[in-house]
């Protein structure tokens, strides 16, 4: 059982925070006046009945709703066994600092000794509290960089998740949570660790190429492509740009082309974000290759044969500031990708408050205006529910996202049909 949430003990960013500051942050400067998380402790009766709210579940299954885009998050103060770069804890690496900050007050952590990984678990139970029973959350693991001989690089990792940690997560409430490995394909013991986590009921598997030194073109991941082929585990990769994550990589290993490697070995794909940020170069082009947008890549693959059952895009982060609204257009007017379109909300970042502009998608046409200042009030009392609400509510004239985007267990459930 978790421990009562007691918002008075969240302190992260109780400081004056200039467009500046969040400039360095990666975090758009649009004016908004709203810029710390209040972590409000419990949702008011009017929010929990808004018919808008009420309607966001109607025509959709619980059951079958998994969030397949949430981290874990923390310091390393209890058995976690999570790891951070001292570059995120030192104001001398203002970008790494103030990135930490803010996503630790989106999930109202606790700023206590040895509260912190604990609090991350517990305000995520809070909040589960406001969903529908069967309604679960897919956490990740997060992999360390490695090497191109597979040695652990820890001084190079933003940070690392160790599998253990999300699985001991979930395995202590199934009925809300589910949990993701990240495993480096260069590790010598990669293969088993694999099998080791299916065994352990691990969903998929987690990776960020540019972060954690991973080419996914690479020859060497051909075996370990084999076996998530075998085991039927999904691959969740980020694709595009990365502005969260700080790596060793290089950046061009985020390029969605590279994914056909894996496509070609039977692997379930799924494209984190749906590429939706950055340029890449077009390496259809050969030697004439220049940058075109990342998210035309990740259309360019879903209309190709091979990803017709293989190649999946999860819609986290695409309702941000820093996406353009054409993208959101896009992914609900083309009713070919929404069997392959998959609900996920990247949690904690819907809690960073500047992120995410109800108002601005309004002013693009995708949001009707009335449900603008619902979704500003259910953002400061629970991220999870504002995200999957906002994305219920996205339209392109009288077209949105249909129940299927939203029902992804059955890409991730063995046992489902």
């Amino acid at each position: 059982m978790s421990a009562p949430f007691d918002p008075a003990r969240r302190r992260w960013l109780r400081g004056s925070l200039g467009a500046g500051v969040l400039a360095v942050a990666g975090i758009a400067t649009q004016a908004r006046p709203r810029l710390v998380n209040p972590c409000e402790a419990s949702m008011p009766d009017d929010l929990a009945t808004h018919p808008r709210v009420v309607a966001a579940w109607h025509g959709l299954d619980p059951e079958r709703v998994w969030d397949c885009h949430a981290h874990l998050a923390g310091v390393g103060d209890v058995a976690s066994g999570i790891r951070i770069s001292p570059r995120m804890l030192s104001p001398w690496h203002p970008a790494e600092y103030v990135q930490r900050l803010f996503y630790m007050n989106a999930a109202c952590v606790e700023d206590a000794p040895g509260r912190v990984d604990d609090s991350f678990v517990e305000r995520l139970h809070d909040l589960m509290g406001d969903m529908p029973a069967g309604f679960k959350l897919m956490l990740y693991a997060f992999e360390q960089a490695h090497d191109g001989r597979g040695r652990p690089l820890p001084a190079a990792s933003a940070f690392h998740v160790p599998d253990h940690w999300a699985r001991r997560i979930a395995h202590a409430a199934p009925a809300r949570f589910e949990w993701v490995c990240s495993i480096h394909p260069y590790r010598p013991d990669a293969l088993d660790a694999l099998e080791s986590a299916v065994a352990g009921g691990a969903r998929a598997v987690k990776w960020l190429p540019p972060a954690m030194a991973i080419d996914p073109a690479d020859p060497a991941c051909d075996r370990f492509y084999a076996t998530l082929a075998r085991l039927g585990l999904p691959l969740i990769t980020h694709a595009g740009e990365e502005r969260a994550v700080q790596g060793v990589g290089r950046p061009d290993w985020g390029n969605p082309l590279r994914l056909r490697r894996a496509l070609d070995h039977g692997v379930r794909v799924v494209l984190a974000h749906c590429a939706s940020l950055g340029e890449d170069l077009d390496l259809d082009r050969g030697a004439a290759a220049q940058p075109v947008p990342s998210f035309e890549l990740f259309a360019r693959m879903m209309d190709e044969p091979r990803a017709r059952t293989r190649l999946f895009g999860d819609i986290s982060a695409v309702v941000f500031r820093n996406r353009a609204p054409g993208v959101v257009r896009r992914l609900i007017e083309t009713d070919d990708w929404h069997g392959r379109l998959l609900y996920g909300s990247d949690y904690p970042l819907p809690g960073v408050l500047p992120l995410t502009s109800p108002s601005s998608l309004a002013a693009a046409g995708l949001l009707d205006d009335d449900v603008v200042d619902l979704l500003d009030r259910l953002q400061l009392v629970n991220p999870l529910l504002f995200d999957l609400v906002l994305k219920r509510s996205l339209r392109s004239g009288d077209r949105v996202l249909p129940a299927r985007v939203f029902e992804t267990r059955r890409v991730f459930d063995r046992g489902e049909s």
